[in-house]
């Protein structure tokens, strides 16, 4: 499992010209599965998401989490985070896991992180146009390495 967040300050996602999910301050979150994510990688990610202290304090300094700061997150599927271009130009999506069991983790993950702050979502699997005022900016990636991931 892939996690970018971007720190925003106002951020929306349209499909068809429509606006599906909408937030203030808070974070865009794009997400990706691979073969093999589990629960544990979700809850292991929505902890990182919700104390990562990427927001300013008093001082002007990173130090505040989204639930210091009462933000929103913008959830959006992106399998294109397992992207793999070492070979030629085109792109492989081998390690994206298939749509169903993406979609079945996703909505997992966004339900579970939703107990926490607002959760506002893309629209899975369409074609999305993507809004994001990005604060910094501030971009970070976040992975939960699997046990055979380390050998």
């Amino acid at each position: 499992m892939r996690v970018l967040v971007q720190r925003s300050l106002n951020s929306c996602v349209s499909v068809h010209d429509k606006i599906v999910g909408k937030i203030d301050k808070g974070m865009v979150v794009f997400v990706a599965f691979t073969y093999g994510d589990s629960l544990e990688e979700i809850d292991y990610l929505i902890n990182k998401i919700l104390h990562l202290r990427i927001f300013d304090d008093e001082k002007g300094i990173m130090n505040k989490s989204i639930l210091d700061v009462s933000g929103s997150i913008l959830s959006v599927s992106q399998f294109t985070l397992y992207a793999d271009s070492k070979k030629g130009n085109r792109p492989s999506y081998i390690e994206a896991l298939d749509s169903i069991n993406a979609l079945k983790l996703y909505t997992i993950f966004n339900e579970r992180l939703s107990k926490y702050v607002n959760v506002e979502t893309g629209e899975f699997g369409a074609e999305m146009l993507v809004n994001i005022n990005n604060d910094g900016p501030v971009t970070i990636l976040l992975e939960k390495e699997k046990a055979d991931d380390k050998k």
